[in-house]
């Protein structure tokens, strides 16, 4: 039985040491004594390190943004896994913002490959050789839906990320299904549309490392998770939890999607 995360992503916001606290001290009581679900924090990297020394004694995960697969170099800007070991638990990887170019561009029409399936995989295996538990995600374009290529960009991406890992690898990680067509833009995919996304990425897993093993890996879905719509995604059967973006800025909406999990 998997045990469900729901993972915060404040992207870059809460990105002042006083601000993110404040935010963290308003939750943390209430999110730790939320049981049968885990519960995780990936704020800027400019406040990993507080936020990890307010959460200390709870059982609040906390996970970056992204890294790097070096461990060092010349990589300016750049955050290694040598630098996240020891300070966090999880990063996210391949988030759709990262790889289309928005995080780049100032014209969001640009259409440039920032992140691609080769370094989402360099950096999950960077990841999981400095214990850190790598939160994959995965998802299509609105262009891409529409023209029914879903299930064929989500097993590019899902072959890309796992390239080469084995089986004891593959189930210390986490995917997460992000439609890009429903990120920020407060449209979300139904529940039915997400679950059989969440099937196909398990079958995908299950035929390239096994049944057993498929099983130990959480799916997550992300895209306009709200606590108005939580709770009819999180109880989909292949739904094993949520990535979570505006919501989880607000400290009364991410409890409510939190609490959505076991009030099934």
């Amino acid at each position: 039985m998997r045990r469900p995360i729901v993972a915060g992503n404040w992207k870059m916001h809460l990105g002042r040491v006083d601000e993110a606290l404040a935010f963290v001290r308003r939750i943390r009581y209430q999110l730790n004594g939320i049981e049968g679900v885990d519960k995780v924090l990936c704020p800027p990297f400019t406040v990993l390190a507080a936020v990890a020394e307010v959460i200390r004694p709870t059982r609040i995960g906390l996970g970056a943004q992204t890294m790097h697969w070096e461990d060092q170099g010349a990589y300016t800007g750049e955050v290694s896994p040598a630098m996240l070991a020891g300070l966090c638990q999880y990063v996210i990887l391949g988030h759709s913002e990262r790889r289309t170019g928005r995080v780049a561009f100032p014209d969001q029409t640009a259409e440039a490959v920032v992140e691609s399936d080769a370094a989402v995989n360099h950096k999950v295996h960077a990841a999981l050789a400095h214990g850190l538990i790598p939160i994959i995600c995965v998802g299509e374009k609105l262009e891409q839906r529409e023209a029914n290529k879903t299930e064929e960009v989500v097993e590019i991406q899902v072959e890309g990320a796992f390239k080469d890992l084995n089986d004891q690898e593959a189930e210390k990680t986490v995917v997460a299904y992000e439609p890009v067509w429903a990120i920020g833009t407060g449209r979300t995919a139904t529940p039915q549309q997400a679950n059989e996304v969440h099937l196909f990425v398990r079958k995908l897993l299950s035929s390239k490392f096994g049944k057993e093993c498929s099983e130990k890996i959480n799916v997550l879905y992300g895209g306009s998770v709200k606590p108005e719509n939580s709770k009819e995604l999180l109880e989909m059967p292949e739904i094993d939890g949520a990535l979570v973006g505006g919501a989880s800025l607000d400290a009364e909406s991410f409890e409510k999607i939190v609490r959505s999990v076991i009030e099934f």
